[in-house]
Formats: structure tokens, C-alpha cells, sequence
């Protein structure tokens, strides 16, 4: 049965699992200090055109969101996010863990307005009270964010301008970031990000890393020891050339943007699918998670050729579900998915 539950299901690209094997016996430093890390951050830095960019990498997507917002966050700052933001929803407490209070925004399409940034701060400001509440300290976004949606340059400058005014930090979670920059359409790049935001991160384990994130302070703006945090909150891998070989590869001749698009293209087969089968689809995502309503008697036909997500209940009768591609998405299981949907949904 070909899954299309996640983007993670498979293990690494060929090129990195190669370059792993290669390498694999060659003696190096540890904690980061090895050649292939070195590498990768100048490549990295390159991609991102900030020469002092610090570039750190670590392993998961939530331990990357918990250090860099305890790192950058005073002890009586909590971050601002969006209801549906992961750090919210589906990271288990993790930032309430590490002592700091995710304070909610409305979500438009899964994303963050700045409006809403700069309506929140004034309202915090004005009570009387609000030293005896938590602080904002920080804006917390995904690019994509949870719904597969995307933001606009304009929209990214617009926020990096409130946060700027308002003395915030501003974050971007980029766990599926490669998807969102290969997107059709999109006017949001590498340089953009580094140029509007204090902190982000670029996605490795969703896309063709066997695992790890690529943490980025642009301009070199790192919390004072930042290894040391790393180390405190046991982020610090000591095979660090593991997460450094891997991204030296991603980052060579643009394997990290073209195996992207390869899945935003899996994924456009897959909503062509469902779209000629009559289904309607929750959100306009253009990334590769796409968001389709079937009937919960659909959903269990379906289930007996294809795996796919549980996203949300929508009515008695309805639920949305998540249909994800990827880097490693194959002809063959968009064949099994369409052969399954003309067996399970006949609407026309």
C-alpha cells in the first residue's frame, strides 16, 4: 500500500546516502567542527547571499523550535503565533516546556497578518497590567505553514516591519521551506528570508536528509554561546559531520530545490486527481500537502488501497484529509492513487 501520509516516510536521496557511505571511514572532528559542516555552511551562506550568516545544524525539526525560541526569548517573553501554528498544535508543550508561553493570533489560511501583530501589541501596551503578564518577545511563522499555504514578499516585509517597530524577533519555522520556494508563483526566496528575519531554519528531514535542520542567524546575529546552549538543551550531536555531509550534498549543484520541485509536482498530479473525481479541497494549497474533503464512507473505501492523514473533522459526515508528496514520491504511487479514487469516489 503506497502511503501518502507524510513527507518523511523514506529515508535520505541516493546522492546523500552515497556521499554518507563515501565518507563514512574518513576521520574528523567532532560538534561541528568537521569539513563536511564547514562545507555545507559556506554553501549554505552562498544560497542565502549573507557571507556572515552563522549556520548551525541540529537534528529535528521540534528541538530546532524550542532552542532557537528559548535562546533568543528573556525568561519573561513568551512567542506569538498562530492558533494552528505548530508550535501551538502539534509540538506537545514543547516551548511551554522550555518556559515561555505561546501567546495566540488569529490564523488566516494558517498564516500570521501583521496587523494582528501590531493590534496585539497595542492592546498589551495599553493595560495597565502588563507587567504582570507575559511579554511578546517573538513572532513564530512556517513557510509553508500548516494548511500548505504560502506567504507574499510583501506580506514577509510587512511583518519583519511590525516586529522591527515593535521590538520582536522574528522566526521562521521552515521545516517543508524547500516546497514552499518551489512553489509556482511564489516571490519569496532564500535571500528575502534572511534579509527579513531574525532567525529560520531550512528543512532537511521532509526533504532528502536521512535527518537534521539547518539553523540560520543571518548576519551572524547568535544568541551570545550559542553551542552552549546547544549543548544544554542536548542539541549538540557529536557526529556532527553526520547532518553536515548531508547538507553539503542538498546544497550542491541546487539538489535541494530540485528534488522539491519534484514533489510540488506530485503533488499538482494529486490534486488533478481528486479535482477530476469531483471532490472539493479545504484550502488552495500549492505546495505538496493538499487538503481534500471526502465523505468519512469515501475516507474508509480509500483507505483500503492508499494511506493518507487525518487532518480535521469537518461535519457528521465530511473530514479533511492530508494527501502529502515529496522529494521521494514515485509515478507509480500517483498511478495507485489515481487507480484508487476512480475504484472508491464516483461523484460524476
Amino acid at each position: 500500500m503506497y502511503s501518502f501520509a507524510c513527507d518523511y516516510l523514506e529515508g535520505c536521496h541516493e546522492d546523500v546516502l552515497k556521499a554518507l557511505c563515501e565518507t563514512n571511514m574518513e576521520q574528523q572532528p567532532g560538534y561541528g567542527a568537521d569539513r563536511f559542516s564547514k562545507e555545507a555552511v559556506r554553501k549554505i551562506r552562498e544560497a542565502c547571499h549573507d557571507s556572515k550568516a552563522s549556520v548551525w545544524f541540529l537534528n529535528g525539526g521540534t528541538q530546532t523550535n524550542q532552542l532557537i525560541i528559548d535562546s533568543l526569548l528573556q525568561p519573561y517573553e513568551g512567542v506569538l503565533a498562530a492558533a494552528t501554528g505548530h508550535v501551538n498544535v502539534h509540538e506537545a508543550g514543547a516551548i511551554e516546556a522550555g518556559g515561555h508561553k505561546v501567546l495566540t493570533l488569529p490564523t488566516h489560511d494558517g498564516k500570521v497578518a501583521a496587523a494582528d501583530v501590531a493590534a496585539y501589541m497595542q492592546r498589551f501596551l495599553a493595560d495597565d497590567n502588563h507587567d504582570h503578564m507575559v511579554f511578546p518577545g517573538m513572532v513564530y511563522i512556517s513557510h509553508p505553514s500548516e494548511y500548505g499555504t504560502l506567504y507574499t514578499a510583501d506580506e514577509l516585509n510587512r511583518l519583519s516591519e511590525v516586529c522591527r517597530r515593535n521590538h520582536l524577533k522574528l522566526y521562521l519555522d521552515g521545516a517543508r521551506l524547500g516546497y514552499g520556494l518551489m512553489a509556482d508563483g511564489t516571490d519569496v526566496t532564500l535571500p528575502l528570508i534572511t534579509r527579513l528575519t531574525d532567525a529560520f531554519y531550512i528543512g532537511g528531514t521532509k526533504a532528502g536528509a536521512l535527518c537534521g535542520e539547518a539553523v540560520v542567524f543571518p548576519g551572524g546575529n547568535e544568541p551570545a554561546h550559542f553551542l552552549t546552549r546547544m549543548k544544554q538543551h542536548g542539541a549538540l550531536s557529536a557526529k556532527g559531520r553526520l547532518t553536515g555531509v548531508q547538507f553539503s550534498v542538498l546544497f550542491t549543484d541546487n539538489l535541494y530545490g530540485r528534488i522539491c520541485r519534484h514533489g510540488i509536482k506530485m503533488a499538482q498530479q494529486i490534486r488533478q486527481i481528486f479535482a477530476e473525481a469531483g471532490c472539493r479541497f479545504y484550502i488552495d494549497s500549492p505546495t505538496n500537502q493538499q487538503f481534500v474533503i471526502l465523505t468519512n464512507a469515501e475516507i474508509a473505501a480509500l483507505k483500503q488501497y492508499v494511506d493518507f492523514g487525518f487532518w480535521e473533522a469537518l461535519d457528521e459526515t465530511h473530514t479533511v484529509v492530508r494527501f502529502a508528496s515529496g522529494w521521494a514520491t514515485t509515478e507509480d504511487g500517483i498511478e495507485q492513487l489515481r487507480r484508487a479514487v476512480r475504484q472508491c469516489i464516483r461523484r460524476n
